[in-house]
């Protein structure tokens, strides 16, 4: 570290900040109104479909335009916040994340209300980047990892609980107060940053990669409305093919420009560590599973068994509970130690697979028991909470420490876009079930219910949306359950070569 870097980068006194805990309680609490924003928009979906008219695809793109651009900008926000001010961004983030709440809950057409969440991503991706970077900051290494433990238990309840939060707003609000309501913390998360949060800054550390985040958003938009579209115009159509094409093309791209830039936002070097890799492959697809099951097993609560919103989302509480109950009480971490990090990425990732195919096999037909669906929530949960610490210690342990800020990037980036991915590609496949099942022409489920004649063609209706649920779910459960597997291996033959390099210097020495 250079003087001059020195200087901008501030050493926690000992025992860390005087006011750290009051600060990490508004980094968490801004963190968890962010994440909320990831599964809240699921239990709104009846009203934004009669209020706002808005089809499967609309729906889709509410939830991809925020996690679209908030993983696209990741990188690119944790580089301009070492350089130009950790504090600036953190105030920059919870601004842009309450104007683009305002612009949400005020919406009136589904286009406004898509255009406020990609806004709202913005300011998401700066407070995701910022505030664990102000954690690392204001904590010393005797309390550093408890800090970080209560930040990521936080970002496991913010993406759990969303529907449940969702349900009580929508029970007594319209559907505008989801957004609205993250105004005043906004407010008082900004005026909090301003006078608790200590600057610091690395004026020599590496400069933004605008090209990479314009290329990165640009590729995973394409690819993924790709996705999304190709149920309704069919996969080999023109509007499928040519945004596949483009967003496999930009995607290389990118990873091109990211090998020859002097200051990539990804640094694909990092491709080449085996346990990098694994814990990677795992983080997305643990998302990708988590995603995508979330977002329709509240449309299947409350369109197909009638749930109004408060009801779904308490429904949806135990995957959260379990996760926090785990993680505030050790139990997950130690179970980490106690198997090892390849044991524990597998026995957690097929956990949430086992969720999921209880979903599929005997929680969510129309005549299903609630209890296969309770099964298999607690079962993901229980896995989340074994996996997902694993797997970051993983990521973080196989590079630099001095890189340490980048691979947690990388590792958010990542997992956004398999929590984008999740809800595309697993809709996709509930839709295209879900097409070939009905004979009705309508574009979301409630617009088939409302064009069905009789009640035995609405039952026909809700018999087709529940098997392309089983249908997603399990095609969830196979990923998750492969994922696992691979990254498992990949991580245990890195630590097996980690010490057998180990070994061969000891001997040498």
């Amino acid at each position: 570290m250079t003087a001059t870097t020195a200087a901008n980068e501030p050493s926690a006194a000992p025992g860390g900040h005087p006011q750290r805990w009051l600060i990490l309680g508004v980094i968490c609490l801004a963190q968890l109104t962010v994440l909320l924003d990831n599964t809240v928009l699921g239990v709104a979906i009846p009203s934004l479909t009669s209020e706002l008219h808005a089809s499967t695809a609309d729906i889709q793109w509410m939830i991809n335009a925020y996690s679209l651009v908030q993983s696209g900008l990741l990188l690119t926000a944790g580089n301009a916040a070492d350089r130009y001010g950790r504090k600036k961004l953190l105030a920059a983030g919870l601004a842009l994340f309450g104007l683009g709440s305002l612009a949400a809950g005020l919406a009136d057409s589904t286009a406004q209300l898509i255009a406020a969440r990609a806004g709202m991503g913005v300011g998401g991706a700066l407070l995701m980047t910022t505030t664990l970077a102000v954690v690392m900051q204001i904590f010393d290494d005797s309390e550093r990892v408890k800090a970080i433990a209560l930040w990521a238990t936080v970002s496991s309840l913010g993406f759990a609980a969303g529907p449940l939060v969702g349900g009580v707003l929508l029970d007594h609000f319209w559907w505008g107060m989801i957004f609205l309501i993250n105004i005043p913390v906004a407010l008082v998360g900004l005026v909090a940053v301003v006078k608790l949060v200590p600057e610091s800054k690395n004026p020599q550390g590496e400069r933004p990669d605008l090209v990479g985040a314009l290329l990165s958003t640009v590729g995973m938009t394409a690819a993924v409305y790709a996705i999304i579209t190709g149920p309704e115009h069919g996969w080999t159509s023109a509007g499928v093919l040519v945004p596949a094409c483009v967003g496999v093309a930009v995607l290389a791209a990118f990873a091109r420009w990211e090998l020859h830039v002097p200051y990539p936002m990804l640094d694909m070097r990092f491709f080449r560590n085996q346990k990098f890799v694994g814990a990677v492959a795992g983080a997305i697809l643990v998302m990708f599973g988590l995603g995508g099951s979330l977002f329709l097993l509240t449309q299947h609560l409350q369109f197909v068994l009638g749930y109004e919103p408060l009801e779904a989302g308490l429904r949806m509480a135990p995957l959260a509970l379990t996760v926090v109950v785990l993680n505030l009480s050790g139990v997950g971490p130690r179970i980490v130690v106690k198997l090892g990090t390849p044991s524990a990425v597998a026995a957690g990732m097929t956990l949430v697979a086992a969720g999921l195919a209880s979903i599929a096999l005997v929680g969510g037909g129309t005549e299903s028991s609630y209890w296969g669906m309770l099964l298999g929530l607690v079962l993901m949960g229980v896995g989340l909470a074994v996996s997902n610490p694993a797997m970051a210690n993983a990521i973080m342990s196989a590079i630099p420490p001095e890189r340490a800020g980048v691979g947690a990037g990388v590792n958010g980036t990542l997992a956004e876009f398999g929590n984008g991915l999740g809800v595309a590609v697993l809709g996709a496949v509930l839709n295209a079930r879900f097409a070939a099942l009905v004979t009705v022409t309508a574009t979301s489920l409630p617009a088939a219910l409302a064009a069905a004649g009789s009640d035995a063609e609405r039952a026909r209706v809700s018999d087709a949306f529940a098997s392309g649920l089983q249908t997603s779910q399990m095609v969830g459960a196979i990923a998750v359950l492969t994922g696992g597997l691979l990254a498992a291996a990949l991580l245990g033959r890195a630590e097996r070569a980690e010490k057998a390099t180990a070994h061969k210097t000891s001997v040498a020495a």
